[in-house]
């Protein structure tokens, strides 16, 4: 066998109870010890197979790495021909040959950025995706909680080509199956899912959503009808969106960006450019709570260089516009702060009925809320700003009531820091009980994350009872 394919490995090799238990498990240390013990495989050439350097496979099989990459594990299945449902990801292009011959270097090899770009490529990463997050059981999600999001030029770089017009779509694919209204049910069903996601938070539907994105990207593995095909893009950018903020708030942050990745490749494939620039900002939004506000800014402004003022929307530019505010106050740059905070209230004023319903949630309401956190950061370190903090955060709880569950939940909890910063002990406790009691009715990690951010204001104040019984309720609240 040629040093760099080793062919397939032999039936009696694949159908042994071991390696199969062992790849469904991405168990990697134990199958490749598997593959070199009955398969006839040296380590060298399982590196060179699957384009890992020996060292890497040597990390692997002691167990001193662990593989979470999908790259990585299409690029094992490739280089080893192991049938992709046998690793928990799409079927491999080369599985669909009668005699399934090794797979070519150009089919194993990393696509170039401006192939990522192109519409196939982005139903085969939707697939591969959703198929391997499915499997996925406790021990990979454990390592997908490890895992952390790209940051810095290399996200950045790959996110060029979103400036770039889509190609045209392949001729030669099977007829498809569905038409225009089988597009809006679809299209409907995801409506649903981020109406659940904007309310509740956390991941309880995460799977369902996942499922429905895995369902739209086999509808476009076989349709060629140009209109229904931009449909069904728009359709998965839609779902892989909501698919994105789901993991965000469960803690999956390497997920959470390869959905958003995903949505902002569909949202080019479907010719949604304004829905692309709202995923732009998701990612900002990303970054920013991983404390890095210059990628953050970066991604905006990629975003403001993509869509124009009409094809945005005035809601769009007012999200855009808050997206950079916090970007500058977690600088400390307040004087941009309020100047493109002030752009956001101009872009927000133009606002009409007749936007995208995925933007629609952002109102007066949330842009209250949002400059209302914005300013609670800088209060942090410039307490007199806890005031106008304060007083934003009541103007959205006055706009939006419990029924925004998620969001209601993070406003009262902010307000109960304010008042903790202006030293207004009585009313930061009556403000904490009350942002238990919306906690209490989400699943959201970030709600649950600002809740331990609150619990050290109540830390140390032993003489007060009411801030002892705040403090026993955050505490309870955590531990549930």
């Amino acid at each position: 066998m040629d040093a760099t394919t080793p062919g397939p490995l032999a039936l009696e090799v694949l159908n042994r109870d071991d390696l199969k238990r062992a790849l469904a498990e991405h168990d990697f240390a134990e199958a490749f010890s598997l593959i070199k013990k009955w398969g006839g495989l040296s380590q060298n050439r399982i590196a060179a197979a699957c384009r890992l350097t020996p060292g890497k496979v040597s990390r692997i099989i002691s167990g001193r790495q662990q593989v979470t990459s999908f790259e990585v594990i299409c690029r094992i299945a490739d280089g080893l021909c192991i049938p992709g449902s046998m690793v928990g990801v799409a079927d491999r292009p080369w599985e669909k040959r009668p005699d399934h011959p090794a797979p070519p270097a150009s089919m194993t090899a990393r696509p170039t950025d401006e192939e990522l770009w192109h519409s196939t490529v982005t139903v085969h990463m939707a697939a591969e995706l959703t198929r391997s997050d499915l499997v996925m059981d406790r021990r990979a999600a454990s390592r997908a909680l490890a895992g952390a999001a790209l940051t810095g030029a290399a996200l950045l770089d790959s996110l060029e080509g979103w400036l770039q017009p889509a190609s045209a779509s392949e001729s030669g694919r099977r007829q498809g199956r569905i038409g225009l209204r089988e597009v809006q049910e679809l299209e409907a069903t995801a409506q649903a899912f981020r109406a659940w996601d904007h309310r509740f938070g956390g991941g309880l539907r995460r799977k369902a959503v996942v499922g429905q994105l895995n369902e739209v990207a086999g509808h476009l593995e076989e349709h060629q009808d140009p209109e229904v095909e931009r449909g069904l893009f728009r359709v998965m950018a839609y779902l892989s969106g909501t698919a994105a903020t789901m993991a965000w708030d469960s803690g999956l942050q390497q997920q959470a960006q390869s959905y958003y990745l995903l949505a902002l490749r569909a949202a080019h494939a479907g010719r949604d450019t304004g829905f692309g620039a709202n995923v732009l900002a998701g990612m900002a939004r990303q970054m920013l709570y991983q404390d890095r506000p210059q990628d953050a800014l970066e991604l905006v402004r990629l975003a403001q260089k993509g869509v124009s003022k009409a094809v945005a929307g005035a809601r769009v530019r007012a999200l855009l516009h808050t997206r950079e505010a916090w970007a500058y106050a977690a600088m400390g740059r307040a004087a941009a702060f309020q100047r493109t905070t002030t752009e956001a209230q101009e872009a927000l004023a133009e606002a009409g009925g007749d936007e995208p319903y995925w933007i629609a949630y952002f109102d007066d309401a949330e842009l209250a809320g949002v400059t209302g956190g914005r300013l609670l950061d800088l209060a942090r370190t410039d307490p007199r700003q806890a005031e106008a903090a304060a007083d934003a955060i009541r103007d959205a709880l006055a706009r939006r009531g419990p029924e925004a569950g998620r969001s209601h939940a993070l406003d009262l909890i902010g307000l109960a820091e304010c008042h903790f910063l202006m030293g207004d002990t009585t009313g930061a406790v009556e403000q904490t009980h009350r942002a238990v009691d919306a906690a209490a009715h989400t699943r959201s990690n970030r709600v649950r994350a600002q809740l331990g951010q609150l619990y050290p204001y109540t830390v140390g104040r032993s003489a007060s009872r009411s801030v002892g019984e705040a403090r026993a309720r955050i505490r309870d609240a955590l531990s549930t």
